[in-house]
């Protein structure tokens, strides 16, 4: 899939973007098993984010850990939501922020320019706000309406993604309510890519799931 907008000097980005959410997991099925399956369908960018994970610092840092081992063993890359300690002390590829993190020019100061930085955004001013900070990427939704994201509002829609895709200098991955009979719709409207959560986690085979998406995003 060609990228709609102007890159930044990095490697070119991937496709899709997994991010974890072990609520939605089948019982019985853990992370660790759940990544390497769409890792062996041939995801190649993961961020960790579990947002109510309630154990120890100590704790999350473990699964950090394993992270990094499966994504490095994959050739895949690793972000970690919002936590720079631990992406640090992992060695991720990257961190992924919300709009209530420190700032990407303080993170990117800290980390130099082979350091991955990627932003989640649901308006305009959101979008415009990370790309001038220096992200290299950005989230952008919810597009259609998932459970998941109702806290965030209404669904943004096609529409405003083709708009931020237009306005920002940087990839733009459409995010929310995303399946697979919808990856032609939000390739119309010029997104780099695909991030999703229960597209794939919730899936019954989340190795072929991921194989289907990245199917689709290759289509011309």
């Amino acid at each position: 899939m060609e990228c709609s907008c102007k890159c930044n000097d990095a490697d070119r980005l991937f496709s899709l973007y997994l991010i974890t959410d072990r609520k939605l997991l089948p019982e019985g099925c853990s992370v660790e098993t759940a990544v390497e399956q769409a890792l062996k369908g041939g995801l190649q960018a993961v961020q960790l984010r579990e947002k109510d994970f309630t154990a120890t610092t100590k704790d999350l840092l473990r699964l950090a850990e394993k992270m990094r081992t499966l994504t490095s063993r994959y050739g895949a890359r690793l972000f970690i939501n919002d936590r720079l300690d631990i992406a640090l002390a992992v060695e991720a590829d990257g961190l992924h922020l919300t709009t209530t993190s420190m700032p990407a020019s303080a993170i990117r100061r800290a980390t130099g320019r082979n350091f991955l930085i990627g932003a989640s955004t649901h308006n305009m001013t959101e979008a415009r706000l990370a790309a001038a900070e220096g992200v290299d990427f950005i989230t952008f939704g919810p597009i259609y309406d998932t459970p998941s994201k109702r806290p965030y509002g209404k669904p943004v829609g096609v529409e405003l993604l083709g708009k931020v895709v237009r306005e920002i200098p940087i990839p733009v991955f459409a995010l929310g309510g995303i399946k697979l009979e919808r990856v032609e719709e939000v390739k119309r409207y010029g997104c780099y890519g695909v991030a999703l959560i229960s597209g794939i986690l919730a899936s019954d085979n989340i190795k072929e799931r991921t194989e289907q998406f990245l199917k689709g995003l290759q289509t011309p």
